[in-house]
């Protein structure tokens, strides 16, 4: 299954396109990350990790996820 993604150096958000359902939770919760007109257009940099992974674990799909970036 494709996935792309989106590291911000602690952690990798990855991205499941074929399984978003297009909930727009992400967008609603965190739009200074998620801009579906940007490209990329996830961007992790404009939120702190710990806000990303609360917002994550929000997805109703399960078409976003988290990786941690080993040290």
């Amino acid at each position: 299954m494709e996935e792309h993604e989106y590291p911000n150096g602690e952690i990798t958000i990855l991205w499941k396109p074929k399984l978003c359902t297009h909930a727009a939770v992400c967008v609603k919760t965190l739009s200074k990350v998620y801009n579906p007109k940007d490209r990329p257009w996830i961007k992790t940099e404009n939120a702190t990790t710990q806000e990303l992974i609360d917002q994550v674990a929000k997805c109703p799909s399960g078409a976003l996820s988290i990786k941690k970036i080993m040290p």
